[in-house]
């Protein structure tokens, strides 16, 4: 009898082994993919470029930094695109999302200095556009750090730790941070 728990013992550790190795990876594909919808969503927005582009040069805003700010937006985007998946590039997330932010009050201004523009039925439409695409992104952004957290929970917490250094040897994934956001907070966790 002891003998049949000599060799159900590495079976049983072999086959725990295989589930942490297997949760690594899955969790790592998960980061992956979560980063991938975070991408798609701004590539979404970049559609709507063109049209602000074309409102700006309608109602002849080319004086104000409207369309230095929509150009920045869409060099932005597109770098984002070009950089492999493996290794997601938080900061650049940041740094498009702050050009849409000035961007959006950009366009504010130029409502308030041509008031006929806000009665436009096409800028209606792309403001409502643009917002459910930060909303979207935003989502978008939080599966992505809950997934993070996954990933770096199993390969940071013993056993995966233990299974991580030896055989998966993945590095832990930043999570998406804002620090123009977090500068507005007077409260800052000791992490």
């Amino acid at each position: 009898m002891s003998d049949l728990y000599f060799l159900l013992l590495p079976v049983i550790l072999l086959v725990a082994v295989v589930v942490i190795y297997n949760g690594i990876i899955g969790k790592f594909n998960a980061v992956d993919r979560a980063w991938a919808s975070v991408l798609t969503q701004e590539r979404q927005k970049n559609k709507t470029i063109p049209h602000v582009e074309k409102l700006v040069e309608e109602y002849k805003l080319h004086e104000s930094s409207v369309l230095a700010d929509v150009t920045r937006l869409r060099n932005s985007i597109d770098e984002l695109g070009k950089q492999s998946s493996a290794t997601p590039d938080t900061v650049r997330l940041a740094e498009a999302e702050r050009h849409t932010a000035s961007l959006l009050q950009g366009l504010k201004v130029a409502v308030e200095a041509y008031p006929e523009l806000k009665a436009s039925d096409l800028y209606t439409k792309l403001m409502a556009e643009i917002s459910e695409q930060q909303e979207q992104i935003g989502a978008a952004l939080r599966i992505f750090n809950r997934n993070v957290e996954e990933f770096n929970n199993a390969i940071q917490m013993f056993p995966g730790s233990l299974v991580n250094s030896l055989l998966n040897h993945k590095q832990p994934v930043q999570s998406f941070t804002d620090a123009e956001a977090q500068d507005g907070f007077d409260y800052k966790p000791n992490l």
